[in-house]
């Protein structure tokens, strides 16, 4: 069944209100719904952005998206179908028809290749995560400790529906395996750094040609110390890295005062250039990697 959001209460934080009624596992999907979709759309599309870009500094996951070519040839497909599967199922629910659909299709695309669980953990743990810090962080409010809570059990609830194994059942100990996987597995590769650049450029390819170097060096001064190593890309400027934490600041400010949104926006992706007008006309089997 079709995740429903409930009424929001009056006023900007009217939706935080109804938040904190909820209960954080068993109403999850409801959760993730209105942060993602209500509450953070933007925040959220670029945490998951960032949160994908961070998985590819682990060699064995750079090395098999590299073999597969798809980064190389078709990085906008490659980029539109892994968006708009997780959208289906932040907009649906992973119980409802769209939902159940969107997972047999991130499986059948995954059962083409011989992928680790713990490098399907690590990916899992990143979109868990991820997000949370970034709103935290970038956010125009804290997350609510709901929010957070339903943050991570949504995408727990994932995995399980998509095999993954040993996932800690704790939030604490499913946090600490991120932490260990990255100390351990983030390692220069040349795999790491031609994905990077794959990812990189297609992020700059949605602006126009002469802001491409910008957006490279936004890009450079983003990623912490660790991933910089791991992709062996140019270090950060800090006085780049202080103008975009302040402009990401700023921005937050101003969607403060703006009114809340009460129709959720996680079921479709403004970049998305390979499915246009989706999700009118499309289902999830149309994402993917065509068998």
């Amino acid at each position: 069944m079709t995740t429903v959001l409930p009424r929001p209460r009056r006023g900007r934080g009217g939706w935080a209100q109804v938040i904190d009624e909820l209960d954080p596992v068993r109403d999850a999907p409801t959760i993730v719904k209105i942060t993602a979709g209500c509450e953070f759309p933007w925040d959220y599309q670029r945490s998951l952005e960032f949160a994908l870009f961070r998985t590819y500094c682990v060699p064995t996951i750079s090395n098999l998206l590299r073999r597969t070519g798809e980064f190389e040839k078709r990085p906008q497909k490659r980029y539109d179908d892994t968006a708009l599967l997780m959208g289906e199922l932040v907009e649906h629910g992973y119980d409802s028809e769209r939902g159940r659909a969107s997972l047999r299709t991130v499986n059948r695309m995954h059962a083409r290749y011989d992928i680790s669980n713990d490098d399907m953990l690590y990916v899992l743990s990143t979109f868990a995560f991820d997000p949370l810090d970034w709103i935290d962080r970038y956010g125009w409010r804290r997350l609510r400790p709901n929010e957070r809570r339903a943050g991570v059990e949504f995408y727990r609830q994932v995995g399980i529906r998509m095999g993954i194994r040993d996932i800690p059942t704790s939030d604490e100990e499913f946090h600490a395996f991120k932490l260990r996987y990255e100390r351990e597995q983030f390692l220069f590769s040349d795999d790491n750094r031609a994905v990077g650049e794959y990812t990189r450029d297609l992020l700059a390819s949605w602006y126009p040609r002469p802001l491409g170097p910008v957006v490279r060096t936004a890009v450079h001064s983003m990623i912490d110390a660790d991933m910089t190593a791991a992709f062996g890309f140019p270090p950060a400027r800090p006085a780049v890295t202080s103008t975009l934490r302040a402009a990401l600041q700023m921005r937050s400010g101003l969607v403060r005062v703006l009114p809340k949104r009460t129709v959720s926006r996680s079921g479709r992706d403004p970049r998305n250039r390979t499915y246009p007008g989706y999700p009118d006309g499309y289902h999830p089997t149309d994402l993917g990697v065509q068998a």
